[in-house]
């Protein structure tokens, strides 16, 4: 990653950052500068993260530079637990809830870093905040629908069942139309294809479970994860069969 590499080499150089953060934060936009984003978590310290996280959220609003500083922060704030500093990991869980979608994401890639470092603590983690509110149990099923993290068997099956566990939770729930729920209908629209890409058998036998059910939040979301192309392309046939049941 070689624009990482050059971005961690001129943060080096500065002896102050934010101006440099703004001018090349990718900005308003619709994509921030996710390689910059993480050459700051490498090389902020404990101070320079606060510092980050410390911008007042009526000075970053989404989409603007400002939010990319407090992104940058919380992604900081995951290389802090991975690196066995845990107690962030609570902090993080309170951004889950945040606002900006762009803070939001920033959280479910910091427990991607926790995980990069020790699967079973987010696994854990993972299964706690899948029994917390919907911000939470969205962080938590974003952070583990990653093929990076998926390449062990048995951390996939404790994926599914955490997956299990949230569907469960949406298929309690009656007509939910509130923001917060709907952020997590639209993580669950994608997550399940990614573990199911990486564990085929188990995975489809998991999702099958939810294929045709009353819901129409459950319903959604199978058809949803029906339509990405790594499922199409693993298993077309398989794809189509699942459809017509759901219909």
């Amino acid at each position: 990653m070689p624009r990482i590499h050059n971005y961690r080499e001129e943060l080096r150089r500065l002896k102050t950052w934010e101006p440099y953060l703004r001018k090349n934060s990718g900005l308003p936009g619709p994509r921030g500068d996710l390689e910059l984003a993480q050459a700051v978590a490498a090389e902020a310290t404990p101070s320079q993260i606060r510092s980050l996280l410390a911008v007042a959220n009526a000075q970053a609003p989404e989409n603007t530079p400002g939010v990319f500083l407090f992104f940058c922060g919380v992604l900081g704030l995951g290389r802090l637990a991975a690196s066995g500093q845990h107690r962030h990991i609570q902090e993080l869980r309170r951004y889950a809830s945040d606002r900006r979608w762009r803070a939001r994401e920033a959280v479910a890639m910091a427990l991607q870093a926790v995980g990069d470092a020790d699967i079973g603590l987010l696994l854990a983690t993972a299964a706690d905040w899948a029994r917390g509110n919907w911000l939470e149990k969205r962080a938590a099923a974003a952070a583990l629908a990653e093929p990076r993290l998926l390449v062990d068997a048995g951390v996939v099956e404790r994926v599914l069942a955490i997956f299990d566990e949230i569907m469960a939770e949406i298929s309690a729930s009656a007509g939910n139309r509130a923001e917060d729920f709907r952020a997590l209908r639209q993580a669950m629209g994608y997550c399940w294809s990614v573990a199911i890409a990486a564990s085929p058998s188990g995975g489809k036998a998991a999702f099958e479970n939810w294929v045709g059910h009353p819901h129409a939040d459950i319903n959604w979301i199978v058809r949803e994860n029906l339509k990405k192309n790594r499922l199409v392309k693993m298993d077309s046939a398989w794809v189509a069969r699942v459809l017509a049941r759901n219909s």
